[in-house]
């Protein structure tokens, strides 16, 4: 795995992370990439625990490739930091979104949608 400080990632690298994030964006019905010593992604993924949700967890700094599908990930979604959440394939966007979405009772119906979660699962 390349430090934070080695040089770029090729062209050709980027386009196989962007290749292999989109096969994983839509492989479970929630996506989570992440960083293992990320509070925020902590705190999405016990959200996610907390709902029942059926979901992924990519840890990038675990991963060969991470910085690479890191790089990809913020030339398609727009955002450079982790947590980056997709839910049935769909960029959500990061902690704050996602807090966001459930704090306005949104998330449980993308979730359901995405058969994240059964549809009689309690409201919590």
């Amino acid at each position: 795995m390349g430090s934070f400080l080695s040089s770029a990632n090729t062209k050709e690298e980027i386009e196989m992370a962007l290749t292999k994030a989109k096969e994983i964006s839509t492989s479970a019905p929630v996506v989570v990439f992440s960083k293992t010593y990320c509070g925020y992604c902590e705190r999405v993924k016990q959200l996610f625990t907390q709902l029942k949700a059926s979901f992924e967890v990519i840890e990038l700094d675990k991963e060969s490739d991470g910085t690479a599908i890191q790089s990809a990930l913020a030339q398609w979604t727009g955002q450079r930091t982790v947590p980056n959440v997709f839910i049935g394939g769909k960029h959500i966007g990061g902690c704050d979104s996602t807090m966001e979405k459930y704090q306005k009772g949104e998330l449980l119906s993308l979730l359901k949608e995405a058969s994240a979660i059964a549809n009689n699962s309690a409201n919590l």
